[in-house]
């Protein structure tokens, strides 16, 4: 994370957040500043490390900075989630076609999968009843908001050809696990001949973005890397949320500086791509 995003995080927070403003004790203390109390939650969420763990490097004890990673999850999903964890928008969405319809797969808006995350200190009262395997693959598909803009019929026109066929359903690319539905497109087990061959190899290559996504996420915040240590289901879905809002944040602020490509390529426009949003 660059430094003027970091800078913009704590400018936010200290100026909306009231617990991130630096105010007096009854003794006429100055408290904390907002920078200490946002170093020490990054630091946490980065690292993985205990909360006693910033002490001798920023002041803070344990439980001062226990609830600084508290909030400051609560402030990161207050005040960016709205921006950085939306739905793509009829934009946003004939970008990820034009991506798409350049890698190979017109119609293409992603690819989905799931990754599973250690609950360390799930209470032992709980644990009778949540049987191995309950939240695989397909159950975590059907607790998912994915596909509540199409059920309601809230969803963006989209339209797309692929051999002189034209289309109205985007998909997405999946493994085997996953139910055989319009919306995805799996890998071919056994394939047989050079079509199927080369299929296969296209699927396998642009389905592992979603992987290393889960890879960059764990790389950048430890925290979600290592099991679980919070005793309350709502503070663990706040770390996700907000270590998925963050990465968000970072890839918009730094996304010039690491472009490796001529993005023109992907902006093809209605003259050139066979995938159309309507942005009426």
């Amino acid at each position: 994370m660059n430094k003027p995003l970091f800078m913009h995080i704590v400018d936010r927070l200290s100026n909306e957040i009231q617990y991130f403003r630096r105010k007096k004790d009854g003794l006429r203390r100055i408290s904390l500043s907002p920078l200490q109390k946002c170093t020490a939650a990054i630091r946490v969420l980065a690292y993985g490390s205990p909360a006693d763990t910033v002490d001798e490097y920023l002041r803070l004890g344990e439980t001062t900075t226990r609830l600084c990673v508290e909030i400051f999850l609560e402030g990161i999903i207050y005040l960016f989630g709205d921006e950085y964890l939306r739905r793509p928008t009829p934009a946003d969405l004939q970008r990820l076609l034009d991506v798409g319809e350049q890698r190979g797969f017109p119609g293409m808006i992603g690819n989905i999968d799931c990754m599973h995350w250690e609950w360390k200190n799930c209470p032992t009262a709980w644990k009778g009843n949540i049987l191995v395997g309950t939240l695989n693959d397909i159950n975590v598909l059907d607790r998912s908001p994915v596909f509540d803009n199409i059920i309601k019929v809230q969803a963006p026109n989209v339209t797309f050809s692929v051999n002189g066929r034209e289309y109205h359903m985007t998909y997405y690319l999946t493994v085997g696990i996953y139910p055989k539905w319009e919306n995805f497109i799996q890998y071919i087990p056994i394939p047989q001949g050079p079509q199927a061959a080369l299929f296969v190899q296209r699927q396998e290559a642009v389905r592992k973005n979603v992987e290393r996504a889960f890879g960059v996420l764990q790389a950048r915040f430890a925290i979600v890397k290592n099991p679980a240590v919070f005793w309350d289901k709502v503070k663990i879905e706040n770390i996700m949320r907000a270590c998925i809002i963050l990465p968000n944040m970072i890839v918009q602020d730094e996304r010039d500086g690491y472009t490796q490509f001529d993005v023109s390529e992907f902006q093809q426009g209605e003259d050139y791509g066979s995938s159309h949003v309507d942005l009426t």
